[in-house]
């Protein structure tokens, strides 16, 4: 468990099981996070956290991925070195340090999440809706609702904050049903194909459920999904042969697709959901998943778009909200 209670201490010895510290700390049993922020060796990612949060005022926490990591949501593929980002008031004194990122609020919020202060998950989703690309920002918005079914209660109400419109873009789009970060894109992937879907839809015939399937294109008998690398493996594999000889045997067909389709591959996706609903196929649609898909961290050019948003000056930059 961090230790978020431990302010500055005096300078010398200290146990390496001590938490994060601030201060000037030598020896082997410590490892430096930041200027004058150290913490044990054996430290974990929450320690680290617990660390940069001995800058922040009582009133101030994460936010931001770093607010969504900490909350354990899934991600986006990000890009490494991205800044720690906390919230704070508008009249504290901002920490400088290289890495650090700031977002000033008017009424900054925070929560206890596994003994870390962390903004509240609409908070959170605001401050990446500033940054993100709507593809990464439905995945977390999925998450999240994965996570609390009510954490988008109070959206509607919302005025004057930044990354408002983008969040309610992606919250029109979002899908607490999605069990992963690649069945949200393949979600995404159909809404950009005009096809209407339900997610983990239940196949039934006369002796009851025959199968749960990711998606369903609705009006058809065809289910679309998401095989990651264990459906190779070969106990789980026998499983999903099974399954596909019990859907058949219901009239009902699967079709299974990777990351690599999803992103390398998508014109394959879009033929199959033209063939699925007896419709000609449409190349412009391919384009626009291709024009979504580029800006997102699910490509190298929209993951060097988030490290130029995110672009740090030596001392860190801050940011500021009208609103909040």
């Amino acid at each position: 468990m961090s230790s978020l209670a431990r302010g500055p201490a005096p300078d010398g010895p200290d146990e390496p099981d001590a938490g994060a510290v601030r201060g000037r700390r030598r020896g082997v049993g410590w490892r430096q996070v930041a200027h004058g922020l150290h913490v044990p060796v054996s430290a974990g990612d929450d320690d680290e956290l617990a660390a940069w949060l001995l800058l922040v005022p009582p009133s101030g926490g994460l936010t931001h991925l770093t607010g969504a990591a900490a909350r354990g949501w899934s991600l986006p593929p990000l890009p490494a070195g991205l800044p720690v980002v906390v919230c704070m008031g508008r009249r504290d004194v901002r920490p400088a340090r290289p890495g650090l990122r700031t977002i000033r609020l008017a009424r900054p919020r925070v929560e206890d999440v596994r003994g870390l202060r962390v903004a509240p998950a609409l908070d959170v989703l605001l401050a990446c809706a500033c940054d993100l690309a709507l593809l990464d920002l439905v995945v977390l918005v999925d998450a999240a609702l994965r996570e609390d079914a009510s954490c988008l209660d109070g959206l509607a109400d919302l005025t004057g904050r930044r990354g408002l419109p983008a969040l309610r873009r992606a919250a029109a789009l979002a899908d607490a049903g999605a069990e992963s970060v690649w069945e949200s894109v393949l979600r995404v992937l159909h809404h950009v194909c005009g096809a209407e879907v339900a997610s983990q839809h239940e196949v039934r015939d006369d002796s009851g459920l025959v199968a749960r399937g990711d998606l369903w294109l609705v009006g058809t008998t065809v289910l679309h999904e998401y095989d990651g690398a264990h459906h190779r493996e070969a106990p789980q594999h026998a499983d999903d042969l099974r399954r596909d000889r019990r859907l058949a045997r219901a009239g009902w067909s699967r079709r299974a697709y990777t990351s690599g389709d999803l992103v390398g591959r998508p014109g394959a996706v879009v033929r199959d959901v033209d063939l699925a609903l007896g419709r000609e196929h449409d190349p412009a649609t391919v384009r626009a998943w291709t024009a979504l898909l580029r800006e997102s961290c699910f490509t190298p050019a929209g993951r060097q778009r988030l490290v130029e948003r995110l672009a740090l000056s030596p001392v860190g930059r801050a940011v500021e909200c009208s609103v909040g």
